[in-house]
């Protein structure tokens, strides 16, 4: 494999307790500002994965990074970019369609509200009617998971999560180890054979 193939992050669910540790470390690391924990953000903390809890399955389900990334592909003002092998949002040219969230296999990407300096951020000109009226209509964005891009720790879900249920991985290490342990296991299949 010559290919670079994008990284992406997987849950175990036989490991995942449900516990959102993975959600408010992702939220701590993505808030503007100096948090350190989640108590001193002054905006809702908003995650970039997403936990589901169902009678059979407990898993976050975060962005494949796929290599023809569909949501990329749709997004009519580009602002879905391949970077540096993650699938990023260029939130500031992100046009609120919804496509992006149409086009994504894993249900992975959901829509946001912006914040600037813990207060919400207002469309310019767009107004919604409400029972006191017409009002400013909040700012939406599309958001997923960006691999913890920029910040040298990794991602912090991995880091965080206490039953070690997430994993980043790599495809070319990924296939290496696999064929590591294809040849040994074929190794000790031939050594039996032969004697």
């Amino acid at each position: 494999m010559s290919t670079n193939l994008n990284a992406f992050i997987i849950a175990d669910p036989n490991k995942c307790i449900g516990c959102r540790v993975c959600e408010v470390a992702c939220s701590v690391t993505h808030t503007e500002g100096a948090a350190v924990t989640a108590g001193m953000i002054d905006a809702p903390l908003i995650a970039k994965l997403y936990l589901v809890k169902t009678a059979t399955v407990t898993m976050p389900i975060q962005c494949r990074h796929c290599e023809d990334a569909p949501c990329a592909q749709v997004c009519p003002v580009a602002a879905i970019t391949q970077t540096k092998g993650n699938i990023i949002i260029d939130e500031s040219n992100c046009i609120g369609c919804k496509t992006c969230l149409m086009a994504c296999p894993f249900g992975a990407i959901d829509f946001v509200p912006v914040y600037k300096n813990g207060q919400i951020v207002s469309q310019n000109g767009l107004q919604v009617e409400t029972e006191d009226g017409l009002t400013e209509k909040e700012m939406v964005v599309a958001s997923k998971c960006d691999l913890c891009a920029g910040h040298a720790a990794g991602p912090a879900c991995v880091r965080a999560c206490p039953e070690k249920a997430l994993e980043i991985v790599v495809p070319k290490q990924e296939k290496k180890k696999r064929n590591v342990d294809a040849a040994i296991s074929l190794q000790d299949a031939v050594k039996k054979f032969i004697g």
